[in-house]
């Protein structure tokens, strides 16, 4: 039974950064016809649709009135502010700057953690998520884009730390109310917040190509829903820092699926950055997830079928 729980966290993780990877390619299709704003709230629109056709066939418990509050905040943090922020901080800087930019989730996720739950990561999950880190920053300077400090770069370090807070505090309520559950709740009330771009939405759909509605769609279903469902499970049974960690290895797979997508070959560079990045990854969730498991391993998980 320990072996099939261990073999769904592996699952959920592999899951959680490929979509997450492709994500990427599919942001710049969709931002062909939609402006940043309009692709947050489409991408998002959808993504609402299909938890609320989830939630009526698990049947999911209604949130307590207390934790309503939270759970706003949390979805306003994870999904309004990160994502309208990293899309007008990708106006003004260049895609590799603001992919080593946002890989600094995982250490503002990991410090939280710490603070907060005491999870312990170790001088090997520390050292790992440094190597991580450094092979993103690799993988940067391989685009070949010139590296500039202006506002661009503040709101992407703005949407890294309020997805952070989002994965960070995520813990208790994924606990209480099962991952399906708090996903839904969270999206929504991101969804909520990113009404205020409704207005020209609808023109915009008209106008747009079909291949690129196409891609908001992908971006809705996949990386909005199954990727976030994936890492709360994760983050349920692991902890956030061991979570966390392994979206170091999201930009080495984004070069490998725009090479795929959208013709964009990788240079040597980028090659490296990645392997070294894939090399800090297993070294900071292998002994970090043995050890939180063993923490973790007699704690209830929510059950779905219970919400």
């Amino acid at each position: 039974m320990k072996k099939q729980s261990q073999l769904g966290v592996v699952m959920a993780q592999f899951i959680s950064i490929v979509i997450w990877a492709s994500a990427f390619p599919g942001i710049r299709v969709g931002l062909e016809a939609y402006s940043p704003d309009q692709l947050s709230l489409l991408r998002f629109l959808i993504g609402s649709v299909l938890l609320v056709i989830f939630a009526i066939f698990f049947r999911i418990r209604m949130p307590e009135p207390k934790d309503i509050p939270a759970l706003l905040l949390l979805g306003g943090l994870g999904f309004t502010v990160y994502h309208v922020a990293l899309n007008y901080g990708e106006q003004t800087i260049s895609a590799g700057v603001a992919s080593l930019f946002v890989s600094t989730t995982p250490l503002f996720a990991s410090i939280l953690a710490l603070l907060f739950f005491r999870e312990r990561f170790g001088l090997r999950g520390w050292l790992g998520s440094l190597l991580g880190f450094i092979g993103v920053a690799i993988s940067s300077l391989g685009t070949g884009e010139p590296f500039q400090w202006n506002g661009g770069i503040f709101l992407i370090l703005l949407a890294s730390f309020s997805e952070s807070l989002y994965f960070a505090f995520q813990r208790n309520y994924v606990e209480k109310y099962g991952f399906l559950a708090f996903t839904a709740y969270t999206i929504w009330g991101g969804t909520l917040f990113m009404l205020y771009s409704l207005p020209g939405l609808g023109e915009a759909i008209i106008q747009a190509p079909t291949e690129v509605t196409l891609s908001v769609l992908y971006l809705g279903i996949f990386p909005t829903v199954i990727a976030y469902l994936a890492l709360a499970y994760v983050t349920s049974r692991v902890g956030s820092s061991e979570a966390t960690s392994s979206l170091y290895l999201t930009p080495a797979l984004a070069f490998g699926i725009a090479w795929i997508w959208l013709g964009e070959v990788p240079t040597l560079l980028s090659i490296v950055g990645g392997i070294v990045t894939l090399g800090g990854v297993l070294l900071a969730t292998i002994r970090v997830g043995l050890q939180n498991r063993k923490e973790r391993e007699d704690r209830p998980v929510a059950d779905q079928s219970s919400l």
